[in-house]
């Protein structure tokens, strides 16, 4: 069972990385000038990512992270988005947030892994009660008083 979980969050941890190494890429790319359908495409892909990153951190009640994305969250949301309308100030966020991605992808998920090791479990001693104990009387003791 605990080699199955093993599995699983090795598996969750690539997909992670994989996913958040990748909206490091769209951010990067997006201080090019491409057309509004990327722009509208970095905004989904960074609200899901940023969503993930809050939800994940706000169970770990690891704070400075969840302010960090969340005001990523709330930059990048595409329901209701922001608009800065100048190129000049979208290129620093669309930088600072890759470069906030891969932090995360090397820095954070790193640490945690579950330990490699699986120590193996001391065998209990068997408890002896003394109320389940049965004493025996000298035999000498027995004959004296007789």
């Amino acid at each position: 069972m605990e080699a199955n979980n093993s599995k699983n969050f090795k598996r969750l941890e690539i997909i992670y990385k994989t996913f958040f190494s990748f909206c490091a890429l769209c951010c990067f790319f997006a201080i090019l000038p491409l057309p509004l359908s990327y722009y509208t495409f970095l905004r989904i892909i960074v609200f899901i990512a940023s969503g993930i990153v809050v939800y994940y951190f706000g169970r770990q009640k690891e704070y400075h992270w969840l302010i960090v994305f969340g005001i990523i969250l709330i930059l990048f949301n595409p329901i209701f988005p922001i608009h800065l309308y100048l190129k000049s100030l979208w290129i620093p966020i669309d930088i600072v947030t890759g470069i906030l991605f891969l932090l995360l992808v090397v820095i954070r998920l790193k640490k945690k892994e579950p330990p490699q090791e699986i120590i193996p479990e001391k065998p209990t001693p068997k408890k002896t009660f003394s109320r389940d104990r049965i004493i025996r009387t000298s035999s000498k003791n027995n004959n004296n008083n007789e």
